[in-house]
């Protein structure tokens, strides 16, 4: 037998049955958590014009690295995969909505990336997400926000750690400014990586204002605890728009520290994660135990202008069939043995049996053939006819 059939592509994994069932039992509770908020869940499709794949978010640069495509026998056009389902659902959101009313819509659905991002992860995650549409205040990004820490409570992670940094500070600074788009996509790269000394001498070499490569400089160093938040209101005191970034993420920081006390948070001003395509307060949460991050949303206002109506949103993703892995994982249900009956007299009352004990909650497996037992067929107890009526009893020991 050839052992290259059991190989799967690089970054693709089975599931299997315990782990499914991990999986399927933590979607029911999450969808139900949204919903009980007023989230109503959508459905987009694997397979979209690549052209609507890569619009809607101003990331589309990059989605295109990871997305992969196919072209229609049907239009000739060309047809991608799925990567990410935010701008299939703002264009759901700008398509059918056209009111002013805030939105609320969740998904659940494999993705497909052509690429890996890091070690843990899988080109084909099962991508969990919501957004909020339609409203532009901080009580939206606090809702989602909570959605985030409520959902990895119920999957099992306690001991988390959050990211969170505003996106419009770099921007205004790079707007005032005045850079080119080559030089602001160069300082963006410095800042992604902190490398002080090469922006400095960036800096340096554009022959930008002292005051401004003073603010770009401290600007990288202004990540840490909440003190850092009072740090920047005094460096960036006469920038009304980066005070009312930095009003926000106090706010967020008040409200995180009254509901969420035990979540440990740390701010990152210089922090740009998705910054193609934010507008606002981003958040990443991490793990003790894991380097890297396991979830991560913010505010990308105007999502839906390439469909003709923008919207303000905000929302957060995360891959649940990753987070599965990661988490400790549910016991399994216990399953009961029942034998095969051939006497005519108690096949009924067995077939009663099995169905009140199903409907009750048990998995209940029956054996199809005379060699089958309890053991084989993975079972921890085993129904037996005593007292003329059947009853679940422990396996008997060799």
């Amino acid at each position: 037998m050839s052992y290259k059939h059991w190989l799967l592509p690089e970054g693709v994994q089975e599931v299997l049955p315990q782990q499914a069932q991990h999986i399927e039992t933590l979607r029911r509770q999450i969808l139900d958590h949204y919903a009980s908020w007023g989230y109503e869940l959508v459905e987009t499709p694997l397979i979209d014009y690549l052209s609507s794949l890569l619009t809607g978010t101003g990331s589309g640069e990059d989605l295109a690295l990871t997305t992969a495509t196919i072209t229609d026998q049907l239009s000739g056009r060309l047809l991608g995969i799925r990567a990410d389902m935010t701008p299939q659902v703002a264009r759901i959101d700008a398509h059918y909505y056209t009111d002013d009313a805030p939105r609320r819509f969740c998904y659940i659905g494999r993705v497909l990336r052509t690429r890996l991002h890091d070690f843990y992860a899988s080109r084909s995650p099962l991508q969990v997400g919501l957004e909020l549409y339609g409203d532009d205040s901080i009580r939206s990004d606090k809702e989602v926000l909570s959605l985030l820490l409520n959902s990895l409570d119920i999957i099992g992670f306690r001991n988390l750690h959050l990211d969170l940094g505003h996106v419009s500070i770099y921007r205004t600074l790079a707007e005032h400014l005045g850079l080119t788009e080559k030089q602001e996509n160069q300082l963006f790269l410095l800042l992604q990586r902190k490398a002080l000394t090469d922006i400095k001498t960036i800096l340096q070499s554009w022959q930008l204002p002292k005051r401004y490569q003073t603010l770009f400089l401290a600007l990288v160093n202004l990540h840490g605890d909440s003190s850092v938040l009072s740090q920047a209101k005094y460096i960036f005191a006469n920038y009304e728009t980066i005070l009312r970034a930095i009003d926000d993420l106090e706010i967020m920081n008040n409200y995180l520290q009254e509901y969420y006390p035990d979540i440990e948070l740390y701010y990152d001003l210089s922090e740009l994660r998705g910054y193609h395509y934010h507008t606002g307060l981003v958040f990443s949460a991490y793990i003790a135990e894991q380097g890297q991050c396991i979830a991560q949303g913010g505010r990308y206002d105007d999502i839906g202008e390439v469909f003709g109506y923008a919207r303000p949103a905000t929302g957060f993703s995360f891959d649940l069939a990753l987070l599965t892995q990661l988490s400790e994982q549910v016991t399994e249900k216990e399953r009961v043995y029942a034998p095969l009956v051939n006497d005519p007299t108690l096949q009924q009352s067995l077939y009663q049996a099995l169905n009140n004990l199903r409907q009750q909650g048990y998995c209940v497996v029956q054996a199809l053939t005379d060699r089958d037992n309890a053991k084989s067929l993975g079972c921890s107890k085993v129904l037996r006819y005593l007292d003329r009526q059947w009853q679940i009893c422990a396996i008997e020991k060799d």
